[in-house]
Formats: C-alpha cells, structure tokens, sequence
C-alpha cells in the first residue's frame, strides 16, 4: 500500500515537472519571438526614417574603378569580391543612398607644366567618365548640379551623381581652368590633399615644418568658388589652412569626409576649436568611414616592419613613374594588408564622432561622407548596400527621425543651397 501511494506521488510530482519544463520552454520560445520580433519591428522603423530622407554620401573615390575596363557600375557586383568595389547603382538602390558626390581625385604631382597637363588629362578622363554613367544608365542616374535636383531624382527613384574635386593640383595656376571644370558639373573643391600644393598647405607631409596656410592664390581660388557656386572643402587641409578660409570666404564651407579630433587624435582631423569654427561660419562636417581617422590603431611591429620592407623596395609610391612597376608594388601591398589586416573600426566608432559634434555644436552641423573607394569601410557597414544600419545606430541613441534627416542630407543642402544663393547674387 504505500509503496502503491509512494509510485502515485512520484508519477504526480513527474507530471508537475514537465509541465513546469513545458511552461518554461514555451516561455523561452516566447520571449525568443518577442525579441526576435522587436529587432524586426525595429529594422523595419529604422528603414522607414532612412527611406524617409534623402541620403548624401559626400565623398566616395569610385571613378577610378570606372576607368577599370570591364567594370561597369550600373551592374550589381559581389560584395565579397576585393575588385567589386564598395559602390554600383544597384547597391546604391539596395542600400538606400540617393545621391552621392563622386570624386575627381587627381594625386598631387610635380607643379611643373608637365605635371599640369597630366592632372588636367586625368581630370578630363574621370569627369568623361561619369558623364558616361549618366549616358548609359539614363534610368538609373542623373548629373546633379544643385539641392533641387537631388530631391526631383529621390522622388522619380534614380540617383543622384554630383561631382566634387578633391585636391586643386588640376587647376594649375589657371583660374579659368576652375570655371571650366564648374561647367562640366564640379561643384565642391577639395584645396589639396596629402601634400602641399598652390593653393595651401596639407595637414599631412607638408615641405616645410612651418604651417603657412592659404596662398594668395588659394585666397583667389576660395574667392571664385564663392562666385561661381562651389562649395569649398577642407578635408585634408592644414590648420592655419583651415583659419586662413574662414577668414576669406563669404559662403559656409564644408570638410567632406574627416573626422573629430577629440576622439582619434590625427591632424587629418578637426579640432573643437574647428567645429566651433564650423559652426559660427554655417558649415558642416561630413564624418567618414576611415578606420585610422575613427580610432586609433593598435601597434602591430610585424606589420610595420613589413611596410618598412616595401617601402624600401620600392621608395615613395608618388615618385613611381612606371605603372607596371605601380602595379606591383599595390598588389604587394593589398597582399601585406590582407596578411596583416587593420582592426576596422565599427558603425557605433562612427556615431561616436557624430555624437562628439552635436553635443559641442548641434545636430545642424554634421553629416557623412564615408570615403568608400578610397579607404572607407566600417565593421557593420563595409559597403552601400548597408547605409541603413547607420540609420539604426542613430535611432538606437535616440535621435528623432527629423535629426537623421538632417545628418543624411539637410545639412549638407542647406549648405549647398547657401552657396549657390551667394553666388547668383554676386551675378
């Protein structure tokens, strides 16, 4: 008898426990769906504000694949794939990017007439081809040469290209060289890149230790984007360089792709005293996807022996006449990084540098120029088809839809608007 009543308790107790078994694990999977769910709901809101705004990438380096025989932008390449590149209209589409400035970028070379001549060549050919990619893929994209035009293109679905030219070296001395590139759709001006050139010094291998800022003939350059309507960038330009522009320009000024230099400690970035700058002259800065200009890189002494190596091998990549040889040394160095890869920086190392600026001066004054082709790449955001997840960092830090709008595109518009406004009235 009680081993009978003993049997009866135990099967009672059995019972008790898969049912609080089945009870915990529906739970589980119930909380599990809640999650998974949320994340979802969320994803879609987050795709909604970013569909809502128009998009401006400010600066990518994808003409150069351009000229690539064989590659064709209006194609969808494989992500995965190191010669796809980080930009193609398709992924434009995928990624929710409406307009992007596709950079002119021309190396700074010897200021000789010879060297003159072939950065205009290589001008001419960039801007020949992206031309060429409006002429091919009328249905996909359209040269865009004003705010208008942006947001008529978001509305009939097409991207928008704008044209920027980073580094003044195909100027020349020739102020009318920069009338004719405005004609052929320039509408913002890098004044150098890593070394000084006749307009101002660069924050980065100058020829002199002295920092001697804007040229008078960097002044007159500023002057003539004022009248003809192109914005001025400074990205890359040194600091007295940086001053020296606010003091001579009469139109709000942009930095295309840098970053803050409070966070990553980098004379390519831009100091608070900079941003407070920015904003008293109604610029903005365009945060970009360089890792080195996000974060700082750990020491890795293999690597820098190894770059050591090349660099011995084969001298200054700027003094390789001969492209075979060019082609070399990039392919060894591809190999190089690839063995030893640079630690990315991450989507939220990006907002970090956006959040900097909107505490010290306020949401009007940044956006993103994420440098793709050219170096720019995030962990989460590596190429176009992931600008969303931008979108996603914001609102999760509690950004309102109107504030993303306006880090997409409505600052860097009200800019650009501002700047064609004060050239008309200079007509």
């Amino acid at each position: 008898m009680n081993c009978h009543r003993r049997r009866r308790e135990m099967m009672k107790w059995q019972k008790i426990a898969v049912v609080c078994l089945l009870l915990f694990a529906s739970g589980m999977l119930f909380s599990s769906c809640r999650v998974k769910g949320e994340a979802e709901a969320f994803r879609i809101e987050a795709r909604a504000v970013h569909d809502s705004a128009l998009t401006v990438d400010t600066h990518i380096d994808t003409p150069a694949h351009m000229l690539r025989e064989g590659w064709k932008i209006g194609e969808r390449h494989d992500p995965s794939q190191r010669e796809s590149g980080k930009i193609d209209l398709p992924r434009m589409a995928e990624g929710g990017l409406d307009a992007a400035f596709f950079a002119v970028f021309v190396g700074q070379g010897e200021r000789t007439p010879e060297g003159y001549a072939r950065a205009k060549e290589q001008t001419m050919s960039l801007l020949d081809a992206i031309h060429k990619m409006a002429e091919d893929y009328p249905h996909l994209v359209e040269i865009a040469f004003s705010p208008e035009d942006a947001y008529r293109l978001e509305k009939e679905g097409k991207r928008a290209a704008f044209i920027g030219m980073e580094n003044g070296y195909p100027i020349d001395t020739n102020l009318t060289l920069l009338e004719e590139y405005y004609k052929r759709g320039v509408r913002y001006l890098t004044l150098c890149h890593s070394r000084d050139n006749d307009l101002c010094d660069s924050s980065m291998e100058r020829q002199s230790p002295e920092d001697n800022g804007l040229s008078e003939f960097g002044k007159e350059v500023v002057a003539e984007c004022n009248r003809l309507g192109i914005m001025v960038d400074v990205s890359h330009v040194s600091d007295k360089s940086f001053f020296d522009v606010l003091q001579v320009t009469r139109a709000p000024v942009i930095a295309s792709h840098s970053g803050v230099r409070a966070i990553c400690d980098t004379q390519r970035n831009l100091s608070d005293e900079m941003l407070k700058a920015f904003a008293l002259n109604g610029g903005v800065i365009q945060v970009c996807f360089v890792s080195s200009f996000l974060k700082k890189e750990k020491p890795n002494p293999e690597r820098d022996k190894a770059l050591q190596g090349l660099r011995e091998k084969y001298g200054s990549r700027r003094d390789i006449k001969d492209e075979v040889t060019l082609a070399k040394m990039r392919e060894e160095y591809e190999a190089l990084m690839e063995k030893y890869p640079v630690e990315r920086a991450t989507v939220k190392d990006l907002v970090n540098h956006i959040d900097h600026v909107v505490k010290l001066v306020g949401v009007d004054y940044v956006g993103v120029g994420t440098d793709f082709d050219g170096g720019g790449e995030l962990d989460g955001c590596e190429e176009v088809s992931q600008m969303s997840h931008i979108t996603e960092e914001l609102l999760r830090r509690g950004y309102s839809a109107e504030e993303i709008r306006k880090i997409w595109g409505g600052n860097l518009m009200r800019v650009f608007g501002k700047v064609i406004q004060i050239a008309e009235k200079s007509k």
